[in-house]
């Protein structure tokens, strides 16, 4: 059965053959122009922004964690049309990447907007599981929405919200089993707090 697997990287050998004259080079630069060169490199590559992102633990502002969102979750459920039902190579780093973001923008109090952009991955997910064969990347997508779910019961929204929100996710689910027993264990629950 065909494993997740990210996008290809040069072979190992190759890099450590490179690594040392490529120190030495860098290690005669200024520090400005190593930032503007990873500047300029990150811009062209989303992917290595992203790393970096990550590895410097740095905050963006809301509208840019958004964005970054957005992007992400465009790459994560992108597929080859030509690949329809085999079980295709799909980037579950991205996903990974997804679940990061959702998880800063509830921690910085944003839970609608992570609302928002589960109900996006949730309609672009559930059309890639659809389109695969064996559907490999659903436990990555409801790992994604795990982390909206568990904040919502604690968040201050109205319990009404909350539950149309649920009712939306599961109309948008075109396969209709990611995350499907939380969503509406979740929709009861806040039905009955709304009911009180």
């Amino acid at each position: 059965m065909p494993q997740r697997r990210p996008k290809k990287a040069a072979p190992a050998r190759k890099r450590q053959e490179s690594t040392p004259t490529l120190r030495q080079a860098l290690s005669r630069r200024k520090k400005a122009e190593l930032v503007d060169l990873l500047l300029e490199l990150a811009q062209a590559d989303r992917g290595l922004q992203r790393q970096l992102t990550a590895r410097f633990c740095v905050e963006a502002a809301p509208d840019e964690l958004v964005a970054a969102t957005r992007q992400a979750i465009a790459e994560a459920t992108d597929f080859d049309e030509r690949d329809i039902n085999r079980n295709f190579d799909y980037d579950y780093a991205l996903y990974g990447e997804v679940k990061r973001n959702l998880g800063r923008l509830i921690a910085t109090g944003q839970v609608r907007l992570a609302m928002q952009l589960a109900l996006e991955l949730m309609q672009q997910g559930s059309y890639q599981v659809e389109m695969s064969d064996e559907g490999l990347m659903t436990q990555d997508i409801e790992d994604c929405m795990d982390v909206v779910l568990k904040a919502l019961p604690k968040c201050d929204l109205p319990a009404a919200e909350v539950t149309d929100w649920c009712s939306a996710m599961l109309a948008n689910d075109r396969v209709e089993f990611i995350a499907r027993e939380s969503l509406q264990s979740l929709r009861n629950r806040m039905h009955k707090a709304a009911a009180r």
